[in-house]
């Protein structure tokens, strides 16, 4: 019986070393599938102008990974995505490219996707989401099947939406500037209810917006898109108002002064941190309405 056993071993040795020389001398060819890019019309548009050119993928079809799961919305149409696009590329991204330096921070700086959603995002406060930024890798953008570029509510609306989500990833990556958050400490809401917050009273604060008075973050995001898009901006948030005879009217006053001081300090923090002349950029934008 031993004799057999070491036989048997020796065989089995023997198999192993053949089905494993066997294996070695195998060439394995696995081919790799490739995608054929899409023929759809809107799908090279999309590729051309935005992925090929800024390396930018656009989500238009509804994907609910980009969406919390608990909201509801609609995608968009397809007929206004193009449409949509070229708005943007019009008001957000010819802007960049006809400044020094513009082009440059432009495409070093645009996020990866931008995610279009036909209709706002309904909250469970009764508030909407009208557009995130995810850590300067997406910028999400809502209420396309409402495209009326006659329409200027709908205009500035679009416009204060992505000036204030892109100028999100500017203080994700280079911070806030300096003191910014020492400007109107007192000014800031809590408990996340801006949305009580009046337009007069966040004036008199000094803040461009009630949700600017949500986090210092918003407030920077919220000063840069009215700086960019609010033909008003100077008017209403920069210069005072002369004469005043009223208790509101100083306070409006007051407010101002330190709008300038935060408009101020975010001029020289793009400055220095992207070499971009936000004056510059906001001079082409109104040029076009």
């Amino acid at each position: 019986m031993k004799t057999n056993t070491k036989k048997y071993y020796i065989l089995l040795i023997g198999l192993l070393i053949l089905f494993s020389s066997c294996y070695k001398e195998e060439k394995i060819v696995s081919e790799i599938p490739q995608v054929e890019p899409s023929e759809d019309p809107l799908d090279q548009y999309i590729r051309t102008n935005f992925l090929e050119a800024f390396g930018v993928a656009v989500r238009y079809r509804y994907v609910d990974r980009f969406v919390d799961p608990t909201k509801r919305v609609t995608p968009p149409r397809k007929e206004l995505v193009e449409p949509m696009l070229g708005f943007l590329t019009e008001f957000w991204i010819e802007p960049f490219m006809e400044v020094e330096n513009g082009e440059t921070f432009f495409k070093n700086h645009v996020p990866a996707e931008i995610i279009l959603i036909g209709s706002p995002i309904y909250n469970s406060d009764g508030t909407i989401t009208l557009g995130t930024a995810d850590a300067g890798a997406r910028i999400t953008l809502t209420e396309v099947n409402a495209f009326d570029e006659a329409d200027e509510d709908w205009v500035f609306l679009q416009l204060r939406i992505i000036y204030h989500e892109f100028s999100h990833i500017v203080h994700q990556r280079y911070n806030l500037p300096a003191n910014f958050q020492q400007i109107s400490p007192e000014g800031y809401t809590s408990s996340g209810s801006w949305f009580n917050v009046t337009d007069e009273e966040a004036l008199q604060r000094g803040f461009v917006t009630p949700y600017a008075t949500s986090s210092f973050d918003e407030d920077f995001a919220e000063t840069v898109a009215s700086a960019l898009y609010d033909p008003n901006f100077y008017k209403t948030y920069i210069n005072d108002e002369t004469d005043c005879t009223t208790q509101d009217c100083l306070a409006r006053n007051e407010g101002r002064a330190l709008i300038r001081r935060k408009f101020n300090a975010i001029l020289a923090h793009y400055e220095q941190s992207t070499g971009v002349d936000l004056l510059e950029i906001r001079a082409i934008i109104q040029a076009k309405y």
